[in-house]
């Protein structure tokens, strides 16, 4: 490209992060905008696995390997897969040496691609409202205080809920039927040692019929517990999320049949619980090309929690720097990331659907059933 483009990313998580990383290694300017206040504005969410033909390729590209080895933990890859009744049916120990799929906690991995970054590249409570492609093939970025600002190229990396993609697509995400209720568990070798056994050093999974139980261990010693179920949008309208005994026994209710020492992740929790419904975008979710607008990671394909979609972000985030940086112009750059992109997660989303329609089953089953993707067969 003759001269630097001017770039506006909108969301300041790994995706975006990722590809603001990139284009500064090659000194092409970029802004980020950010709604939070600022990186310790709210929780940070779990661990993730950053896989190593996906996650990593985009942080060697970044330039930051090596220092998300010294964060990661290989030992996070411990996998336990159980029926009902807490029988082990596959347990998955990893080597020391074992990279495939460290774990790092999201909130150091953001950390990590934040400190990378030139100091003051990301505007920090700078909501976007919308952007809308302008006749000479730039964009034009509106932000929620009224604030409108014209750019090159703006990157909607801002999330399932992306106030970028309407302005090249009509998509909507929609309701997954399925509910994910969030339990936290702290200082787990200390305060709840029995759990801290049942899950190890990764992850637990443990389901029968249209319920499962994911249970991950997270860097600072706590455990983060899923209840996964199939359920209509609404099933706690009855219910006050804030009263932890009311929920606690709507939850003992849906999990019957499931061993003592199961139902333990949902009868100790210390916290509330939080409700967090699944909402996935259509497969395969495609735009025509819109000049100066393209979007990355949740904000393109939205899909199921089983362990892609931050991945996938980075590395949209890692080859849509690339592509701008190795093309003449921003049109021909989004041509050759859309390309690829496109097709890729649309491919990725239909096999996330395929792992959570075994990990959730949709019958009545009370047999475990587990993906080929978990048990390595």
């Amino acid at each position: 490209m003759s001269s630097a483009p001017r770039i506006a990313i909108v969301g300041a998580g790994p995706g975006g992060l990722v590809c603001a990383r990139v284009l500064q290694n090659h000194r092409v300017p970029v802004t980020v905008f950010e709604r939070e206040a600022d990186l310790a504005a709210r929780s940070q969410g779990g661990s993730l696995d950053i896989r190593a033909d996906t996650g990593q390729v985009a942080l060697r590209a970044a330039g930051l390997f090596e220092e998300f080895l010294a964060l990661a933990r290989p030992e996070g890859q411990e996998m336990r897969l159980m029926d009902r009744h807490a029988t082990l049916l596959h347990h998955h120990l990893p080597r020391p040496d074992d990279v495939a799929a460290p774990e790092i906690d999201r909130g150091r991995l953001r950390a990590l691609l934040l400190d990378s970054l030139t100091p003051g590249t990301v505007r920090w409570g700078r909501a976007a409202r919308a952007a809308a492609p302008l006749p000479d093939g730039r964009a034009r970025l509106e932000l929620a205080d009224g604030t409108v600002e014209d750019f090159d190229l703006v990157v909607g990396a801002d999330g399932a809920w992306s106030r970028i993609r309407p302005a090249v697509s009509g998509a909507r995400p929609a309701y997954g039927d399925i509910d994910f209720v969030e339990i936290h568990f702290a200082d787990a070798d200390e305060r709840h040692p029995a759990i801290a056994d049942l899950v190890g050093n990764g992850s637990l999974f443990a389901n029968a019929g249209r319920r499962s139980l994911i249970a991950q261990r997270d860097g600072d010693g706590g455990i983060r517990v899923y209840a996964a179920f199939r359920s209509p949008l609404g099933w706690n309208a009855d219910l006050d999320l804030g009263d932890s005994d009311a929920v606690r026994a709507r939850l003992l209710d849906v999990y019957e049949g499931f061993d003592d020492s199961l139902l333990a992740l949902l009868r100790l929790n210390e916290g509330p619980f939080v409700s967090r419904p699944l909402y996935v975008l259509p497969v395969p979710h495609t735009w025509e090309r819109v000049p100066g607008i393209t979007l990355l990671g949740d904000a393109a394909h939205l899909m199921p929690p089983v362990g892609v979609g931050a991945n996938l972000a980075m590395l949209d985030g890692a080859e849509l720097a690339q592509a701008v940086i190795a093309h003449p112009t921003i049109d021909a750059a989004l041509n050759a990331y859309e390309s690829v992109m496109l097709p890729r997660s649309a491919d990725q989303a239909k096999a996330a659907a395929d792992i959570l329609a075994v990990l959730v089953p949709d019958t009545d089953s009370t047999e475990a059933s587990f993906p080929d993707d978990l048990t390595g067969s």
